[in-house]
């Protein structure tokens, strides 16, 4: 097979979700909701689809990692496109929530002056931490652990 586009990569990814949501006997559907230079977003949409989301959205990223096996196995020319996959709007709440946490214990972290380390978490779920975190004046993120233990703990700058 030649290089396969990016977005042709979207397609494929959104084939197997769909068969993949009719194999399970869910009702809902798969489509790209962005394509770049090399990522394609594909998000699930439909009803009582937090089977494919799990518990802490584990089963979200074992799913992530069985469509990008399947791209990878379709397309062989070598060429990957990053596929971010959501299902029913569920990473974005999860941003969204990680954000409002993080901007209270950052606030503890400051007026305590004592660090707080954080649940381990995915790598994703760091990363949001980190940079809300970054975005106040007063303390610092360091990681620490090993996967899958890694945790963020927010620290005093200075």
């Amino acid at each position: 097979m030649n290089d396969v586009s990016v977005e042709d990569q979207g397609a494929m990814a959104v084939e197997f979700l769909d068969g993949l949501l009719e194999s399970f006997g869910l009702n809902g559907s798969a489509g790209v909701v962005a394509v770049d230079e090399g990522t394609v977003e594909v998000e699930v949409t439909g009803e009582s689809l937090g089977l494919l989301i799990g518990p802490g959205g584990h089963t979200l990223s074992a799913l992530t990692e069985v469509t990008k096996t399947v791209l990878q196995r379709r397309d062989n020319s070598g060429t990957r496109a990053r596929i971010r996959l959501d299902v029913g709007g569920y990473r974005e709440r999860r941003r969204a929530a990680l954000d409002v946490f993080a901007r209270d214990v950052a606030e503890t972290v400051r007026s305590t002056g004592e660090p707080r380390a954080l649940e381990s978490m995915h790598s994703a779920d760091r990363k949001v931490v980190h940079d809300t975190v970054n975005e106040i004046e007063g303390v610092a993120t360091v990681s620490d652990g090993e996967e899958p233990r890694r945790r963020v703990v927010i620290v005093p700058e200075g």
